[in-house]
């Protein structure tokens, strides 16, 4: 199994408290991410993540091919970090960790990927053909989409 990493850093005009508010609520993550991805909640959010939450999401990356992910969220130290893990979907391996940490003027925010792909080579043809430049246009869009929405705060 290859393992690849991802790894994305954003300074947010936040108060570390008003990060976690936003980041801690799970309805808030279609808003950040890309429509390309067609991504659809399928079961019902708190308003706030807690461990051992289970999310159960539909992606379509590809046109009208469908795939069902389910990820937990498997450590929450608020107003910190979390860490949600993939236990059904398209990776073979899937974790993900959000760090929170202030800085002068806001908050900085780290997300931390690691994940691996199936089918041996060609899960890595995969990845050196799309996967890793879509998982880098949904890290830019979000980046984008944040300073959007707090450009304002």
């Amino acid at each position: 199994m290859h393992l690849y990493s991802l790894r994305a850093q954003q300074n947010l005009p936040l108060a570390l408290a008003q990060a976690w508010e936003f980041f801690s609520n799970p309805n808030n993550l279609a808003e950040i991410t890309p429509a390309w991805l067609n991504f659809k909640v399928i079961s019902e959010l708190p308003e706030r993540m807690y461990p051992g939450m289970i999310v159960t999401y539909q992606v379509r990356p590809w046109g009208s091919l469908a795939l069902n992910w389910v990820t937990e969220i498997t450590h929450v130290h608020a107003p910190h970090f979390f860490v949600d893990e993939q236990r059904f979907g398209p990776y073979r391996f899937w974790h993900h960790q959000h760090h929170f940490r202030e800085i002068a003027g806001g908050v900085e925010m780290t997300d931390i990927v690691h994940y691996a792909l199936p089918f041996g080579p060609l899960g890595r043809m995969a990845h050196f053909v799309s996967v890793e430049a879509r998982l880098q246009e949904i890290f830019k869009f979000r980046r984008d989409r944040l300073d959007k929405i707090f450009s304002g705060v």
